[in-house]
């Protein structure tokens, strides 16, 4: 799917307007924005992290930051998201990120995560199952996930080309935009 329409479906539509709304309704201060920049860079380090490991339906993924969490692009995700509320320093933010909490995670990460597993579990069998049963969704764990020496033959290593096979480049390209938005908002430029 090419990126643009992959950015323009009718849901993240939905997601653009009240990302809109949500800046306009925004207060951001500089030290709010000093704040939320920690965790948006975290956020997207761990995406790009991610995506420099990332190699969708090809081999399961159990290196870098998949060795700690299956899935570290909802976390990088999750932490952008609230690196932006903590910059909007606004209670209708708080709100919306509170809707968005509920949403989020009360039917679309369970609904996606089936998904996924039963995709996974399709292509890679017992390998995928001994991973997900190590490995948890969201919180990561102290120590690299240890796969059989079957699967450690298999193990990818990080490279950059990855982020645009993996449409990271216009995600990291949004988050940049949003915090120029918020700054702009906040009235520095």
């Amino acid at each position: 799917m090419s990126f643009v329409k992959k950015r323009l479906r009718p849901r993240l539509l939905v997601v653009y307007a009240l990302a809109a709304g949500a800046l306009w309704l925004s207060r951001p201060t500089p030290a709010s924005i000093a704040a939320g920049a920690l965790p948006i860079a975290l956020g997207e380090a761990l995406r790009l992290w991610a995506t420099g490991h990332l190699h969708k339906n090809d081999s399961l993924t159990i290196t870098g930051p998949y060795a700690y969490l299956r899935h570290p692009l909802y976390l990088g995700t999750l932490l952008i998201g609230a690196g932006f509320l903590i910059m909007a320093w606004s209670p209708v933010a708080l709100a919306l990120a509170a809707v968005f909490a509920l949403v989020y995670f009360g039917y679309y990460m369970p609904y996606k995560d089936r998904i996924e597993s039963a995709r996974l579990e399709s292509l890679y069998g017992d390998s995928y199952r001994r991973y997900s049963a190590a490995v948890p969704r969201l919180i990561p764990r102290l120590h690299a996930y240890a796969p059989l020496a079957a699967e450690r033959a298999r193990e990818t290593t990080w490279r950059g080309g990855r982020f645009a096979d993996n449409n990271e480049t216009g995600t990291a390209a949004a988050v940049v935009v949003g915090v120029l938005c918020m700054v702009a908002r906040w009235g520095l430029f």
